[in-house]
């Protein structure tokens, strides 16, 4: 099973249970059954300075993804390190199932694009 470690600083209430389901399905559907995952849950400003940070953007967004490479061996007995996941619930509101779904499917190595656009129809 894919164990998903969570993290709220947003103040925010978002259906964590809902989400890592969701989560375990994209990750399913991409073959992935086991591993380990980060979702933080994170206020606007953090989640702009992530972005300006890591992608030299200064703005606010609904999701980021901060995938491990797992092509790495794993020792025996250790779970697979997946990433993290990190929404803005003040951003995304009640619609937060897409960028959720849109950050795994970049945290597995899509890119934007026609097939990263079809895997995420298949969630929609």
């Amino acid at each position: 099973m894919v164990e998903i470690e969570v993290a709220n600083r947003s103040g925010a209430e978002l259906d964590v249970g809902a989400a890592a389901e969701l989560i375990r399905t994209v990750l399913h559907d991409e073959g992935i059954d086991e591993g380990e995952l980060g979702f933080q849950l994170v206020p606007p400003d953090e989640i702009r300075e992530l972005k300006r940070d890591h992608l030299g953007i200064d703005e606010e967004t609904d999701a980021l993804a901060f995938p491990i490479d797992g092509r790495e061996p794993v020792p025996d007995g250790l779970p697979r390190q997946l990433g993290d996941v990190v929404l803005c619930p003040q951003v995304v509101g009640e619609a937060w199932r897409a960028p959720l779904v849109h950050a795994v499917l970049h945290l597995v190595g899509y890119d934007h694009g026609a097939e990263m656009e079809a895997r995420e129809r298949t969630h929609a």
